[in-house]
């Protein structure tokens, strides 16, 4: 006759070689003699889970720690049960009961925040990484970096962060963690450089690998953004938050079947993942099928009531009304979001502000909008950084180098390619509208608002000895480095494009970079899209940004840019005369065929009549302004 112990070594045996009926039957024996045995009656849980018999797991599991309470391996077991069955709360709580019974607690720990993480909870995450950082007396400093950052105090957490790494050079979560406020502060190579550090001295740190996506994505090097993610989804395949990630970034590299196919599996194995639902909206919209996009936007709201981005998605469609019951629901949301500290809650706290601002707008009860608009764009305000100083410091430097003496010394200098036509300004002044306008013509193709010029400019004095910086360094640069950052620009656009002779880059900011643009591709078209400054200027502040624009969250930093803006611009045309067209987007609206024929013009362009058909092309459009393009 066995003996308990010696049945449940049986029966771990028959289990690990997939012997499920003699270990059933094993057990079944033993525990007729011994019916209360909660080693026994866990080993037969963790029998049925494996042949995902889950209900009969599950009872045997419950019934061993009912005898055996504070058993951390029934624990963790059970909440396996309950994760195979997508029951992820009870899951969450059995394991938190099992850090504190397990001598493996900070195993335990990170699972959690794993769990949480793949969930897309990610203040929650957040906040269970800093409980386990506070477990650990050596990584109590990474928590008070965690605690900083929450706070803003991103000085603070970045001299936390160097002194851990300064005493240990391989801490993986140390370099995670310093990478993930570089991309907060939206120093995008800085953060891409910490997470490449860690995954290569921990290949197998999923988290990591989806921060590296995240931040090559976001310098629009999308093939490298999915490579990443898809060595995150090696490790953890049945994630829907890396497959979530990974419908994101196709979606902004245009990909939309891709995007689709990413998120279908990722809703294939949880239905009611909101990010990915969230994410589907953005396609949908993306691709001119606002009531399917209005649906999944309303799915996500439900699923979650406090996530108001979903809210905010709905807003940005810019031809959406809210009924009365959910300005209500969205008020309430908003004071329960008051003040909290987690980076998730405040971002949705924002978004409720800006999206109750729009929803007072359209009702005409324009005090009250402003109100909400103020105080969104306050508590954004302080969760950016931007220095208006900095900023005309930097066209200061810009304009004393870019003279007509110095084009005069480069004339020929150069890519002559002549494809790309940018398009600059601010924020909200038309620009989408040009872009339509032109990419309606058979020779032109609209892309995106690309990076990749303003981040020549910026790299153009990198790894220099004499340490020269831009815009300084274009006095030191031969002819043939000038032609080849002209190239590198053109073969970046590449993945963009499709065959089309000539193509957009809509990237507003891009008007500090004319000078620099003309340098290196003398043949490019620049037009500049230009709104009265009110309407500019105000349009920008009642909008809530995925990214970048920092400036426009504050009235004197909106009224600083514009005033530089204007003063780029006049610049340009003092030193580069002609070399831009300057489009009033009021002038556009009221006489749209003299303005196409001006453009066309500009652009070395035979006018064409589906340029004034615009609202009819079918392209994908991904700024706020999409659905009033196609009206």
């Amino acid at each position: 006759m066995l003996d308990p112990v010696q049945a449940f070594n049986q029966a771990s045996a028959f289990i690990k070689n997939e012997a499920f009926e003699s270990a059933d039957q094993t057990l079944l024996t033993a525990l007729a003699l011994y019916p209360n045995d909660p080693n026994l009656l866990r080993m037969q849980g963790i029998s049925f889970a494996r042949q995902r018999r889950f209900g009969d797991a599950k009872a045997r599991l419950v019934h061993s720690l009912r005898i055996a309470p504070e058993n951390s391996g029934a624990l963790e077991d059970l909440a396996d049960v309950h994760l195979s069955l997508r029951e992820l709360d009870p899951a969450l709580s059995l394991l938190q009961k099992a850090v504190k019974q397990s001598p493996d607690a900070e195993r335990i720990r990170q699972r959690i925040v794993q769990l949480l993480t793949m969930a897309g909870r990610h203040s929650e995450a957040e906040r269970a990484l800093a409980d386990s950082l506070e477990a650990n007396p050596r990584r109590k400093q990474l928590a008070e970096a965690l605690r900083l950052a929450n706070e803003n105090n991103f000085a603070g957490a970045e001299a936390i962060y160097q002194e851990v790494l300064r005493q240990h050079p391989d801490d993986v979560d140390a370099l995670r963690l310093l990478g993930v406020l570089r991309v907060r502060l939206e120093q995008y190579d800085e953060g891409a450089a910490c997470f490449r550090r860690a995954v290569d001295l921990q290949p197998d740190f999923w988290k990591a690998w989806v921060n590296l996506g995240a931040a090559l994505s976001e310098q629009q090097d999308f093939a490298a953004a999915e490579s990443a993610y898809a060595s995150a989804l090696e490790l953890q395949p049945q994630s829907p938050h890396i497959l979530e990630r990974m419908g994101v970034n196709a979606l902004k590299a245009s990909e939309l079947e891709k995007c689709v196919e990413y998120l279908e599996r990722s809703l294939a194995i949880a239905p009611n993942y909101f990010p990915a639902l969230l994410c589907m909206g953005h396609a949908l919209k993306t691709v001119g099928r606002q009531e399917e996009a209005i649906d999944a936007y309303r799915s996500c709201a439900g699923l979650k009531e406090d996530f108001g981005e979903a809210y905010w998605s709905l807003a940005n469609l810019k031809t959406f009304r809210f009924g009365d019951d959910e300005v209500a629901k969205m008020e309430s949301a908003l004071e329960m979001l008051t003040d909290t500290k987690g980076e998730e809650e405040a971002e949705s706290e924002i978004a409720f502000a800006f999206t109750l601002g729009k929803a007072y707008e359209d009702r005409k009860e324009y005090s009250k909008a402003f109100e909400y608009y103020y105080l969104g764009n306050s508590k954004k305000r302080s969760r950016v950084q931007y220095d208006p100083i900095e900023f005309q410091d930097s066209n200061d430097r810009i304009i004393d180098v870019f003279t007509k003496e110095f084009f005069a010394e480069r004339e020929g200098w150069g890519c002559q390619d002549g494809s790309p036509i940018l398009i600059v300004g601010l924020p909200r002044s038309g620009s989408t509208l040009l872009e339509q306008i032109l990419a309606s013509h058979s020779q032109v193709e609209g892309t995106a608002e690309l990076h990749y010029l303003l981040r020549a400019a910026s790299q153009s004095g990198l790894n220099r000895s004499d340490g020269i910086k831009y815009p300084q360094v274009m006095h030191e640069l031969l002819p043939h480095q000038v032609r080849g950052i002209g190239e590198e620009y053109i073969e970046q656009t590449l993945k963009h494009r499709t065959g089309f002779s000539f193509f957009t880059d809509k990237m507003p900011n891009n008007f500090t970079a004319v000078g620099f643009l003309h340098t290196i591709l003398p043949n490019a078209k620049v037009i500049d899209a230009r709104r009265h400054p009110l309407d500019s200027c105000l349009g920008a502040f009642k909008q809530l940004f995925a990214s970048g624009q920092v400036f426009s969250y504050d009235l004197y930093d909106l009224a600083h840019y514009y005033s530089q803006y204007m003063r780029m611009m006049a610049h340009w045309e003092a030193v580069l005369p002609g070399k831009v067209l300057t489009c009033h987007y009021e002038h556009t609206v009221a006489d749209l065929e003299t303005q196409a024929n001006q453009i066309a013009a500009h652009c070395g362009l035979e006018m064409e009549e589906s340029m004034l058909n615009f609202h009819t092309n079918k392209r994908a459009v991904r700024t706020a302004s999409s659905e009033q393009v196609r009206q």
